[in-house]
């Protein structure tokens, strides 16, 4: 492990704690600026590991709500409705992502479609946030299973980078009824199985693969997306509460113009 290379892992976990909980793609701005930096880990698992850190993180802020759902499974309904809301939206991922994990690997993770879905993404961010619809659920606990799992279906468009898991939740759930505050938090949440199980089947696929070097690579990325990320999760529900979702559609939008301006000059 040489300096530069520490550097490069600690930047780059920086921006996976940045971008994880936001509707712009972790997974998209992870795949450009390593790309353009000339950074790569052993088995291209650096930017699904590194992903503990965020975990660690909501689960940090969430800590006390979360055992107040677990301590009140046995005997309050909307907790159990809650998890099991969760578990349905986080079931289609699970399915989808261990069946075509390499299929995914293989042909998606390319700079010029992570350019072209963080645009898409961002026309799409864009024309939500001028709909008026009033939202019918205001609170996340309160989704209908139905709904959830609809929205776990939305999380599979995520597995495309640049998509955005958080933005591909966040507004299929704007679309079917929800406040953007409950949305972002049911995100959140979802963000908690989905998150942990792509680390954890990641992980079982690539650790043969990963040496000493690449350990503290991760180590490096991981510790600096942990700080980040709590302090994106802690804010960003009040900012979208007040001022929605239009900063992160020009977010992406300019960050994929600036992909593909980056990719046409370097040829």
């Amino acid at each position: 492990m040489t300096l530069p290379d520490a550097l490069k892992a600690i930047f780059l976990g920086g921006i996976e704690g940045l971008t994880e909980f936001l509707p712009v793609s972790s997974t998209g701005h992870l795949l450009l600026v390593g790309h353009f930096l000339g950074f790569e880990s052993k088995g291209k698992s650096f930017e699904v590991l590194i992903q503990l850190g965020a975990i660690l993180a909501i689960l940090l802020v969430y800590a006390r709500k979360i055992i107040a759902i677990t301590l009140g499974l046995r005997t309050d309904p909307r907790a159990r409705h809650f998890v099991l809301a969760v578990l349905l939206a986080f079931l289609p991922a699970a399915v989808i992502g261990a069946l075509a994990h390499s299929i995914i690997k293989s042909y998606l993770f390319d700079p010029l479609i992570v350019c072209t879905t963080l645009i898409a993404g961002g026309l799409v961010l864009l024309a939500v946030g001028d709909l008026a619809s009033k939202p019918r659920y205001e609170d996340a606990m309160d989704l209908p299973l139905g709904t959830a799992f609809k929205i776990g279906l939305f999380q599979c468009l995520a597995m495309v980078p640049g998509v955005s898991r958080s933005g591909a939740t966040i507004v299929s759930a704007m679309l079917m009824g929800t406040d953007k505050r409950a949305a972002a938090e049911f995100s959140f949440f979802l963000a908690i199985p989905t998150m942990t199980g792509a680390f954890s089947y990641d992980l079982y696929k690539n650790y043969k693969l990963l040496d000493f070097d690449d350990s503290m690579l991760i180590v490096l990325g991981f510790v600096a997306a942990f700080l980040m990320a709590l302090l994106v999760v802690r804010g960003f529900l009040q900012f979208v509460g007040k001022h929605g979702f239009g900063l992160f559609a020009w977010w992406r939008i300019i960050v994929g113009v600036l992909g593909l301006a980056g990719l046409y000059f370097r040829g």
